[in-house]
């Protein structure tokens, strides 16, 4: 059988270098994060995101391929605020295990407020292909610096403090599962991060 040939990837806009494109994009992500906020992952259509923000749908496939990268970069956006917010009010905790729990606490519970937006934004993330690689490691990478801010390591992190921040990470994703799937507690979620904070050593 002969190789088969990867489908090309729609062409992405560069990232926005005007007021105007920028505009466009914020209200693109606004629109996806109403739609989400009612309906869920079902409710996030790309003619309805396109019709919402009142831009062209061709312009809004330009922008984001495909739904599942729109609700990433909705992911992105999010977190963009949260770190902004504890940036201007950062985790006064003594111990950084407990800042970092502290933190990702707080982002749990602006998921509660909006349980069919974290649905559809993990649900995307759990779906996303290699085709929306980039924009998985962007979700990532302001992750991790979200919670080596909470740390306050004061220098470079060492290997093994990156290897724990991974350990976070995938487990907050997985608390994140369970939670939305019904098959954990909002106590069970503190429990869980709480131990694996426990990681990470002053």
């Amino acid at each position: 059988m002969g190789q088969k040939t990867a489908a090309p990837r729609p062409a992405l806009c560069p990232p926005p270098t005007t007021e105007r494109q920028e505009a466009r994009r914020r209200g693109i992500l606004s629109a996806t994060t109403r739609l989400a906020s009612r309906g869920g992952f079902d409710a996030v259509q790309m003619r309805a995101v396109a019709e919402s923000s009142n831009v062209a749908l061709g312009t809004l496939y330009r922008y984001f391929p495909s739904k599942i990268h729109l609700l990433v970069a909705t992911m992105q956006d999010q977190l963009e605020q949260l770190h902004d917010t504890l940036r201007k009010r950062p985790p006064t905790e003594a111990d950084p295990s407990a800042r970092v729990a502290g933190t990702l606490m707080r982002a749990f519970r602006a998921m509660q407020r909006e349980p069919h937006l974290a649905d559809a934004m993990v649900r995307a993330l759990t779906f996303a292909d290699r085709s929306v690689s980039a924009e998985v490691d962007a979700v990532s990478r302001l992750t991790t610096t979200i919670i080596l801010d909470a740390m306050g390591l004061g220098g470079p992190p060492t290997a093994e403090q990156l290897s724990v921040v991974r350990v976070i990470e995938h487990t907050w994703h997985s608390v994140l599962i369970t939670w939305l799937s019904g098959r954990a507690s909002i106590a069970q979620v503190r429990v869980d991060i709480e131990t694996v904070c426990g990681l990470i050593r002053p």
